[in-house]
């Protein structure tokens, strides 16, 4: 018997090329920020652009996060970029602790050198509050008669952070806050002069409090008044005085109960002569007034020479 022929059957087997890894290539510049000092309970955010820099479409399929302090902008996949597109990323620091805090986003793509990181850091710091101060804090403003006024000063001043004063108010109607216009806000740091007046409508003594609103941690700021009222005195105090350098246009008195001062303005309006009648003195009190005048410009000039008065006691 004769043997079959051998047929000897060739497989060709053609194997398709992988992609160059070039083709897909997930970009950004930077892919890190430093979030710096953010205060606990406030939030930073900053935007990142992540582009496709390759030359086929590149899917980002999912993403994975580290760090509670920070979120990121919602991802919805799969994310499609086309060769040269582009998106943004947003990354928010909330930082709910003081001190140095790190996370970072991964990126998971078609990309060969998936994942991507983006990397993020910042310190949490405490709040800064705003204070509001009055100094000082308690006023008394003496003697003062019936139906007339006398004033004082106290100065207002911000800590922490700014402070904007919305409102204020008295207590006691024979106390008042004077030429002083809101809102306002005060720098940390700086102050704000406010004029307070004491008027009493009856004898005895009179108490009170004038208060600040505003968003400081401390609000209202309060400030306790007092004074006496008295009855007004039989006796005045005619006061006389020689113009100093001829060029005034009218002179403003100046009354206090302390030698060399403080001294305290009583004229309502500029006096045009060269005397002036406090009917508003009180009995066994000893004054000392002092003058000035005024040019047409508003300068005003230094105090002249000081008179003491003692009102008798009836």
């Amino acid at each position: 018997m004769r043997s079959s022929p051998l047929v000897v059957i060739a497989w060709v087997v053609c194997l398709l090329a992988p992609m160059p890894a070039a083709a897909q290539h997930l970009y950004c510049q930077p892919c890190g920020h430093a979030f710096g000092q953010v205060q606990v309970g406030s939030s930073s955010s900053y935007t990142f652009t992540l582009s496709n820099t390759g030359k086929t479409v590149l899917r980002i399929t999912s993403s994975s996060r580290q760090g509670t302090a920070f979120s990121f902008s919602h991802l919805t996949f799969p994310i499609k970029l086309k060769p040269g597109a582009s998106f943004q990323l947003t990354a928010t620091f909330t930082p709910t602790t003081k001190g140095y805090q790190v996370g970072e986003l991964a990126l998971h793509s078609n990309d060969p050198d998936s994942p991507l990181y983006v990397r993020v850091h910042g310190v949490g710091v405490s709040a800064v509050t705003a204070q509001l101060q009055i100094s000082p804090s308690s006023l008394n403003f003496g003697q003062v008669v019936v139906g007339s006024s006398t004033t004082l000063q106290a100065t207002l001043s911000a800590s922490g952070s700014a402070v904007t004063i919305s409102s204020d108010g008295s207590t006691s109607s024979e106390f008042a806050i004077v030429g002083f216009s809101l809102p306002v806000t005060i720098q940390p740091g700086h102050s704000l002069p406010v004029t307070l007046q004491f008027t009493p409508n009856a004898s005895g003594n009179a108490s009170g409090t004038a208060g600040f609103t505003s968003n400081a941690v401390n609000s209202p700021t309060v400030a306790q008044l007092s004074g006496t009222g008295v009855a007004p005195s039989q006796h005045s105090v005619y006061l006389t005085w020689q113009s100093g350098s001829g060029s005034a246009v009218g002179y403003n008195i100046y009354r206090g109960t302390n030698q060399s001062g403080p001294f305290t303005e009583i004229n309502t309006a500029l006096d045009a002569s060269t005397n002036y009648t406090d009917n508003t003195v009180v009995s066994g009190t000893t004054y000392y007034y002092v003058t000035t005048e005024v040019n047409a410009q508003g300068q005003e000039s230094g105090y002249s020479n000081e008179v003491k008065v003692v009102i008798p006691t009836p």
